[in-house]
């Protein structure tokens, strides 16, 4: 298996990619396919597949931000089972990120994710790949060290029509495992900063924003 950054929106790989994220995930999580050429060339940002005779079976994006220290992974796709590409994609993304920092000339302090909570998506089939199931997602994250920040997160489309996209919950992987809280600054800040792609937010998302930065501390929660 190999693991391939995509750079262009014209890399045949990254038609397939699309093609994937559109069969696994609801469409209100797809950005348009023009839309990525930016995101694509973007040197903070990496897309990453898992091609496994010539086909992409899975798929990564992440991005790192210097100043703060953080990382957030966008999304994580494992398309075929039984070939161990879950792992493949955390390992190589791992390495990776820990090499960005470094080269940065600082230790990660850790990464950003959001999470379907099962309990309230159950109706999503995420294309009927059992490991992207919510409740196997989650579980993963879990055993990955991910935990769960404490507040009531809501997120902009990304069809970029102004709706609330509810049902999940953003989430930190710690590199330091005794961290308890996060500093809301942190948190209000990055959620800023990651959705400014996204002209058209939702109300919910700005209350959200509002109730983030009155806070001081978010607690860290077992997921």
């Amino acid at each position: 298996m190999q693991y391939i950054r995509i750079t262009d929106i014209h890399d045949p790989l990254f038609t397939k990619m699309h093609q994937l994220m559109q069969t696994v995930f609801p469409p209100e999580e797809v950005l348009e396919f023009s839309l990525w050429e930016e995101p694509l060339a973007d040197d903070g940002i990496r897309v990453c597949v898992a091609v496994h005779q010539g086909e992409v079976v899975g798929a990564t994006e992440y991005r790192y931000y210097e100043d703060v220290n953080v990382a957030m992974t966008d999304f994580t796709i494992i398309g075929r089972e039984g070939l161990g590409v879950g792992r493949f994609l955390a390992e190589r993304r791992k390495a990776d990120l820990n090499a960005w920092a470094e080269s940065c000339g600082k230790k990660l302090y850790g990464m950003f994710a959001e999470i379907y909570d099962p309990y309230r998506v159950e109706q999503l089939a995420f294309g009927g790949v059992k490991p992207m199931d919510p409740f196997v997602r989650r579980e993963v994250l879990s055993h990955l060290g991910y935990k769960r920040l404490d507040f009531p997160y809501v997120h902009p489309s990304w069809n970029n029509d102004g709706e609330a996209v509810s049902g999940l919950d953003l989430c930190f992987l710690p590199i330091a495992n005794d961290l308890t809280e996060l500093n809301a600054d942190l948190v209000a800040s990055f959620v800023k900063r990651y959705y400014t792609v996204l002209p058209n937010k939702p109300q919910a998302w700005h209350d959200m924003v509002k109730q983030l930065e009155e806070m001081e501390t978010i607690p860290l929660l077992p997921i």
